[in-house]
């Protein structure tokens, strides 16, 4: 499956056991597997309608994963039949997410509530927006760091997974990222790695973005970062809290609810590409 271009190995893994590191390593591999940046296991849950596990191409396990999220909920409404503007529960290691769909036409949207952002090295809340705590979430957030004899000025932001997020005043086809990516994303300030996207602001309610995850390397598109950058330029007053992410694998629409319960709103494309049997 694929979303936005982020694919994946979906498997229903009922009760099965398997070593899913050794097999993701295998199979995410582009030219002796099948090919992907994750493999995405959908297992029974107790406290949700499934359980979900990703595990990146390199072995490592991600808490999150929004495209994951997304293409795990549309496997299991075509499996299951599931009706329109139902609302599907999975289960992750950070908590239960919520997701929604709505057909129309023969269209599907998926919406998933990735929960609340969290700010700087630590992930912390973000319980105030007011300007007497702007200057300190800023403070927090931002951190400059030096590769190559460049400085970069990252904006840190956690959606169960951390995001290291630069803002670039050119074309972000123009950024180094496959010179600089895994740089940041094994700097010494980042103990468990980090996700590393560069972003170019085009208006308030625009951006264009390129990221380098964590595990996998460059790919076309991820959720959870798209959801990392709206919080980190809407703190920072140049976003508003509805914004399209243009990825080079297609668009994801966020919205940060900020006045309700904080959570943030990730959307966009799914797809099967092919079945098989391995």
């Amino acid at each position: 499956m694929q979303g936005a271009g982020n694919d994946f190995v979906v498997i229903d893994a009922n009760h099965n056991r398997q070593d899913w590191s050794k097999l993701a390593v295998i199979m995410c591999d582009r030219h002796y597997g099948i090919g992907a940046d994750g493999l995405l296991i959908s297992l029974p849950s107790k406290v949700a309608d499934f359980k979900m596990r990703i595990i990146n191409a390199d072995g490592s396990e991600s808490a999150v994963c929004g495209n994951g999220l997304r293409c795990l909920v549309r496997h299991y409404i075509d499996v299951h039949k599931v009706k329109n503007d139902s609302e599907i529960t999975v289960e992750t290691s950070i908590g239960v997410r919520i997701a929604r769909i709505h057909r129309e036409n023969n269209l599907i949207e998926i919406r998933v509530n990735m929960g609340e952002p969290r700010i700087g090295l630590n992930g912390t809340p973000i319980k105030a927006m007011n300007h007497g705590t702007k200057l300190d979430i800023m403070s927090l957030m931002n951190q400059v760091i030096s590769i190559n004899e460049k400085e970069l000025l990252l904006s840190l932001v956690s959606i169960g997974n951390p995001h290291a997020i630069n803002f670039y005043d050119f074309p972000v086809a123009d950024f180094p990222l496959s010179e600089l990516g895994l740089k940041v994303e094994q700097y010494k300030l980042f103990p468990y790695e980090t996700n590393f996207e560069v972003v170019r602001i085009i208006n308030r309610k625009q951006v264009e973005a390129r990221v380098w995850e964590r595990g996998v390397g460059e790919t076309l598109a991820c959720g959870s970062g798209a959801c990392a950058i709206v919080a980190a330029g809407n703190l920072m007053g140049h976003l508003d809290s509805q914004v399209d992410v243009i990825l080079p694998g297609g668009v994801l629409k966020v919205e940060w609810v900020i006045e309700n319960d904080n959570s943030i709103y990730l959307s966009g494309p799914t797809e099967t590409v092919f079945c098989g049997e391995w």
